[in-house]
């Protein structure tokens, strides 16, 4: 995807603003490369900007990135995923949209995946299974904590007709190219196994996060696939809107969280119940904005 060398009103407004609180220059510069800006031209405007306003540069207590959580609303523009029909129409397959929600903006779906298509993919990474990990935004190494209490792999989509075509026909649910997808994440839960509520998106200024931010770009949207019936609870659960979502094989839920603007949505907030009976099989896509390397 091609870099932005032009801004936005919308952005121009939130530099501004930025620039007004006394935001640090790196921490915009990597909110602003994350969303697909240029760097080069990053940091030409932000230091336009600043001559402008007469604002002489801030910089990090030794040169760390500082947290600066926008204050302003979360604005729903168009989402990338369709807010009509009951059915959306893959080149292989007929999926039933069964649920909406506008603010934040998710959907639930019926249908995605076929029995066997599930059953294909836990045999394919049952053998492979470790304990799953997240990105400490700090380091940006990998971390394994009590708060995920999963077991995952990733599959790789060389050499698998079933990858290949499960993954083709979630990018044209989710509605953007393959080529922007991590790979296919399946995780599996047994009883007592959990993932504590969290963002998928990664805060650009947290500094643990600029390498990942490099392979594509923020994250934009997630699809979560149920592989098999959970005997019970294991719900996909998005507290800030009471919304509990009970794991149906074959069926998913998608969800965005980066609009126009590159904000992030946090009522996009979500978690993995702990299961109560039996064990939960998921497989999870994760969409970033540019092409992931």
């Amino acid at each position: 995807m091609e870099k932005y060398t032009r801004m936005s009103p919308e952005w121009a407004q939130w530099l501004d603003g930025c620039l007004a609180k006394g935001c640090v220059d790196k921490d915009i510069v990597t909110a602003m490369v994350a969303a697909n800006y240029d760097p080069d031209y990053c940091l030409k405007v932000v230091a336009e900007r600043r001559e402008a306003l007469s604002l002489n540069p801030v910089q990090g207590e030794g040169g760390e990135l500082q947290v600066t959580q926008s204050t302003e609303p979360y604005r729903y523009g168009t989402p990338r995923f369709p807010q009509t029909g009951n059915v959306i129409r893959t080149s292989d397959r007929l999926v039933r949209v069964s649920m909406r929600v506008g603010q934040p903006v998710v959907a639930v779906l019926d249908n995605l995946l076929t029995e066997e298509e599930c059953d294909g993919l836990i045999a394919l990474a049952r053998g492979q299974l470790e304990p799953s990990a997240t990105v400490d935004p700090l380091t940006g190494q990998n971390q394994v904590k009590d708060h995920r209490t999963s077991q995952g792999t990733f599959l790789k989509s060389e050499g698998s007709g079933l990858i290949q075509r499960v993954e083709r026909r979630i990018a044209e649910v989710m509605n953007v190219p393959v080529s922007h997808g991590e790979a296919l994440h399946i995780l599996h839960y047994q009883v007592g196994a959990e993932y504590r509520p969290h963002f998928d998106y990664f805060d650009p200024a947290n500094s643990g996060f600029a390498a990942t931010l490099k392979r594509g770009g923020q994250r934009i949207s997630t699809l979560i696939v149920y592989l098999n019936d959970v005997e019970d609870a294991g719900d996909t659960i998005f507290p800030k809107i009471h919304l509990s979502v009970v794991p149906k094989k074959g069926a998913a839920v998608y969800f965005e969280y980066v609009n126009e603007s590159g904000q992030l949505d946090e009522l996009t907030l979500h978690g993995g119940a702990p299961v109560v009976a039996g064990e939960k099989w998921v497989a999870t896509k994760w969409m970033r904005l540019g092409e992931f390397v």
